[in-house]
């Protein structure tokens, strides 16, 4: 069984509305759209991130020579 932190928050009127609609559409409780809401931010932030490092490591590849997965795979056998 999972354990909820309960946590109060403050919203404009109209983000409020909002999520209220969306959860009587889905079928949700308010603190479940929230919940998702966060879940897609945290997402999307872990995307860009990796993003980032990948893009870091790929330069550090070409500037050894580094193109293709068979290189990369040669070099680290060295």
């Amino acid at each position: 069984m999972t354990t909820a932190v309960k946590k109060t928050i403050s919203l404009p009127p109209d983000l409020a509305k909002e999520a209220e609609e969306i959860a009587r559409t889905e079928g949700k409780t308010v603190s479940g759209v929230i919940q998702d809401a966060l879940r897609s931010v945290r997402a999307k932030r872990l995307k860009k991130e990796f993003h980032n490092i990948k893009g870091f490591w790929s330069s550090k590849a070409k500037e050894k020579g580094i193109l293709t997965e068979k290189e990369l795979e040669r070099y680290l056998r060295k």
